[in-house]
């Protein structure tokens, strides 16, 4: 995984994970459903960048 896509992977979930629970916090359904995406998002990042790596070697 290249350090730039796993950077990116991270900083996705992590965005997700705080407008998640922002959006929770204050009752606000569409911002904790956008930051559930986001965080997904970065999920799916991660793993296709760890599948690259698993067929690389």
């Amino acid at each position: 995984m290249t350090a730039g896509e796993k950077a990116k992977a991270r900083t996705e979930q992590a965005k997700g994970q705080a407008k998640e629970a922002a959006g929770r916090a204050v009752g606000n359904d569409r911002m904790a459903a956008e930051g559930q995406a986001e965080k997904r998002t970065g999920d799916a990042r991660e793993a296709k960048e760890k599948t690259k790596d698993t067929f690389k070697h």
